[in-house]
């Protein structure tokens, strides 16, 4: 009977391994045209991460008050923490085969997340970088979803630690705003 079992089971995965090599798969062994979906939304989150980048940066250089010294080293640790993201980013583009977006026209056009400029007062700095955490979750979450599908464990691993860590800053955010 365990013999049943395993022929079985060497049945199934030969059948799967049949279907991986009729079908055009990607360097990394991932099915085409999922990898090419995936990475059109990796440039869209790209793109949204850089808007976000540079207004962040206009945050830590302009916020002024009382909250002054709080918030311009919360904004300087969000910025290097977004300059990693969109390395990792781009890296995972590249990674899937694709070229990463890297004109700031290109970001323009295609970002969700919009500039912000001359912005120095903590409660508007901090609701924008809360407007564009929303849009980060909510384009990651689809990534998600579609990397789970695609079987793509890098880009899954990556949006998953992203989304978790950035809840956790929504929360803090919200918990400065009083919310």
């Amino acid at each position: 009977m365990s013999t049943k079992k395993s022929n079985t089971a060497k049945v199934s995965i030969k059948s799967s391994v049949r279907k991986t090599v009729s079908r055009k798969v990607t360097s990394i062994g991932l099915d085409h045209t999922q990898s090419m979906e995936l990475t059109e939304k990796l440039n869209d989150l790209l793109a949204n991460y850089q808007i976000f980048y540079m207004n962040v940066r206009g945050f830590h250089w302009n916020i002024k008050g009382e909250k002054f010294f709080e918030l311009h080293l919360k904004f300087e640790e969000l910025y290097n923490n977004l300059v990693l993201k969109i390395d990792e980013v781009a890296e995972r583009i590249l990674t899937l085969g694709q070229t990463p977006l890297h004109g700031y026209d290109d970001y323009l056009s295609t970002a969700v997340v919009k500039p912000t400029k001359n912005i120095s007062e903590g409660k508007k700095a901090v609701q924008s970088i809360l407007d564009a955490f929303k849009v980060l979750i909510t384009k990651q979450r689809v990534l998600l979803d579609l990397s789970d599908v695609a079987d793509d464990e890098g880009t899954n691993a990556m949006m998953s630690d992203y989304i978790r860590e950035q809840e956790k800053l929504v929360w803090m955010y919200s918990s400065w705003m009083g919310n």
